[in-house]
C-alpha cells in the first residue's frame, strides 16, 4: 500500500521543498479548485479514487501544473485535510462551543469536528491514510495540519493569556488522541461512544494545567 501511495509522485521530487512565494489571486483560485476536486473524488471513492490525472481533469488544470502545486497525491490529500480543518475552524468561530470549563469546550469542539468528518467517511479515511503514509518530504504540509488543529483547540479553550508550556503539552496530547480516535473509528475498532469517552478523558488534562490562583 505504501508503494502505491507514492506511485503518483513526480520522479526526482523528494525531500524538503523551499518555502514557496505567496500565491497570486489566480493561483489561489486554481489551488482551491484542485483541493475541491480532490475532496469530491475522495468523498466518492476514498484514497484509491484520488489519482493525479483525474484530479487535474476535474479541476481543469494541466497535469504538469498540478504537480507543481502538489508533488504527489500524499501532499495533495494532506493539504486537503488542512483545507477541511480551515473550513471547520471558520464554522466553529461562527458558533463557538458552549461549556462551563475549557475542557468541556474543547471536547465539544473536537466532537463537532469529528461529526463533520463522520459525514464524509471516505474523505476522512483518504486524508488519514495520507497522514499515515507521509514521510519527511511532506513535513511542511503535516505541520500545517498540526498547527491548524492546535489553533482550533486553543480557540475553544478561550484563554485570556498566551498558553503556558504545560497547556501546550496538554494540547499536543489532546491532538494525538483526536487523530488516534479518528483512525480507530475509521478502522472499525472504536465506536463513536468510545471516541467521545477518549476525547473527553484527554481534554481533562486542560483542567490540570490551569495556572494557580495568586
Amino acid at each position: 500500500m505504501a508503494k502505491a501511495a507514492g506511485a503518483d509522485a513526480v520522479p526526482g521530487v523528494g525531500g524538503a521543498r523551499p518555502e514557496a512565494p505567496p500565491l497570486t489571486e489566480r493561483q489561489a483560485a486554481r489551488r482551491r479548485r484542485i483541493l475541491h476536486a480532490t475532496a469530491r473524488l475522495a468523498s466518492r471513492g476514498g484514497f484509491d479514487a484520488v489519482q493525479m490525472r483525474e484530479v487535474a481533469e476535474s479541476s481543469q488544470v494541466a497535469l504538469g501544473t498540478l504537480y507543481r502545486y502538489f508533488p504527489s497525491k500524499i501532499h495533495l490529500l494532506v493539504a486537503t485535510m488542512r483545507d477541511q480543518l480551515d473550513h471547520m475552524h471558520a464554522t466553529l468561530r461562527k458558533k463557538p462551543p458552549a461549556g462551563d470549563t475549557a475542557s468541556e469546550r474543547v471536547a465539544e469542539t473536537l466532537m463537532r469536528a469529528f461529526r463533520a468528518l463522520q459525514r464524509e467517511p471516505h474523505l476522512a479515511d483518504a486524508m488519514v491514510r495520507a497522514l499515515t503514509f507521509a514521510d519527511r518530504g511532506v513535513s511542511p504540509e503535516v505541520d500545517q495540519v498540526s498547527r491548524q488543529t492546535t489553533a482550533i483547540i486553543l480557540d475553544a479553550m478561550g484563554l485570556e493569556t498566551p498558553p503556558t508550556a504545560d497547556q501546550l503539552a496538554a494540547v499536543r496530547v489532546i491532538e494525538h488522541t483526536w487523530h488516534s480516535a479518528l483512525t480507530t473509528w475509521l478502522s472499525g475498532r472504536a465506536s463513536i461512544a468510545q471516541v467521545r469517552i477518549d476525547i473527553e478523558t484527554a481534554c481533562r488534562l486542560i483542567d490540570l494545567t490551569e495556572p494557580a490562583a495568586p
